[in-house]
């Protein structure tokens, strides 16, 4: 399974991938069928999730009904016990929509469509197409901007902040994730390393620009945000953690002040 899967997610355009993965991997899911694993994004219970990832697939990653990943059910977790996202009364644009997240959302804004944007550059689930690192919006207008691993692929990051930090209301709050390297006291970034087997070799993905260091959220902080990391993980019991298959990454929380 492993190795089927790694082929499918290399072998095919990421638009294509998106549309498929909602009928092609709760197929997949058949073959885990059991108990002992629950996704808190969707409620699906399984033995164990499936394999998933680019390079070297992680065990017990992928949700079969919602496609949600590990640091996916750690966010909603964290979003639905912590903040109270749920009421739908606040702007929300959502970059680079999660399918897992993106479904829930969707719910808790029914009839409300105007108050949650998706927006991504190339997606054909997003509502809007755009670079981040020019954000067609007006400033100030999202109460709250959720944007998940998309910074560690932009050519210039500090920009892509910025402009969130311009289209976020004083006062609102958001989620800007990124894979980070906490052993890694400065981010990593090299352009003139242009072989993709090089760059994932050095990176974990051909289209990866820089890997991120301990200075993350001072990055963040320089946009002109209150940034803060959270260890929302290590507020689980490790039954509860394998039960939902949690990631270990931070929550990077930001507010605009």
């Amino acid at each position: 399974m492993k190795r089927f899967i790694k082929f499918i997610l290399n072998a095919l355009p990421r638009p294509l991938l998106q549309r498929a993965a909602s009928f092609g991997v709760p197929l997949l899911g058949l073959f885990y069928i059991g108990r002992g694993r629950e996704c808190p994004v969707c409620g699906c219970r399984r033995r164990k999730f499936l394999p998933y990832g680019y390079v070297i697939p992680r065990e017990d990653a992928l949700c079969p009904r919602c496609l949600s990943l590990e640091r996916h059910r750690l966010l909603w977790l964290w979003l639905e016990r912590e903040t109270d996202i749920a009421k739908g009364d606040k702007r929300l644009l959502h970059v680079a929509p999660e399918v897992s997240l993106m479904r829930r959302l969707k719910r808790i804004y029914a009839g409300n469509d105007d108050m949650y944007v998706t927006a991504d550059l190339e997606s054909p689930l997003a509502k809007m197409h755009f670079d981040i690192q020019n954000i067609p919006l007006e400033e100030g207008f999202a109460d709250i901007v959720i944007c998940n691993h998309i910074m560690e692929h932009v050519a210039d990051d500090r920009r892509a902040m910025r402009e969130i930090h311009r289209v976020m209301r004083t006062g609102g709050w958001g989620i800007i994730l990124s894979p980070v390297e906490l052993s890694r006291a400065e981010t990593f970034e090299d352009d003139t390393i242009s072989d993709p087997a090089e760059r994932t070799r050095i990176f974990g993905q051909y289209d990866h620009r820089r890997i991120y260091g301990r200075d993350y959220t001072d990055r963040l902080r320089e946009a002109g945000f209150e940034a803060e990391a959270i260890d929302y993980a290590a507020t689980f019991t490790p039954e509860e953690r394998t039960k939902y298959a949690l990631s270990d990454e931070r929550i990077y929380l930001v507010r605009k002040i």
